[in-house]
């Protein structure tokens, strides 16, 4: 996968490397901000090896994630200060996944955010969201 930059994290200047393991790393954007959407702290776990998605992971990718995970938090915990997290998968196309290469993201959440509250179930709950049954 020459032009995944999951798999070769060194071709975006933007994304660093903040820690990693045997299996997956965490990385994170130079920018606090995208799409104007606050994202401070936010990142991603990513297998080393290329992985389509979640589904595809190995046991050890899996375990590997788990333990990264706990690094994670208590350096987002000391750094930012969050008050509560979202995590998450978007495997498939239809399922949001716009990078072809598994990632599970990591997102703190933050106490004075215009959407403090609403967690992932909020946009599914949303009457804009409603599958259409024949």
């Amino acid at each position: 996968m020459k032009d995944c930059l999951f798999c070769y994290p060194e071709l975006d200047p933007t994304q660093n490397v903040v820690m990693s393991n045997e299996f997956c790393m965490f990385l994170q954007l130079d920018q606090a901000k995208q799409d104007g959407i606050q994202l401070e702290g936010a990142g991603i776990i990513v297998p080393k090896e290329h992985r389509k998605t979640a589904f595809d992971l190995t046991l050890e990718e899996w375990n590997a994630t788990h333990a990264l995970l706990q690094e994670v938090k208590r350096y987002l915990d000391e750094k930012y200060q969050p008050q509560g997290y979202n995590l998450g998968w978007n495997c498939g196309e239809v399922g949001g996944q716009h990078i072809f290469h598994s990632h599970f993201h990591v997102l703190p959440r933050y106490e004075d955010e215009p959407l403090v509250g609403k967690g992932i179930r909020y946009m599914f709950r949303s009457e804009d969201n409603q599958r259409r049954i024949l």
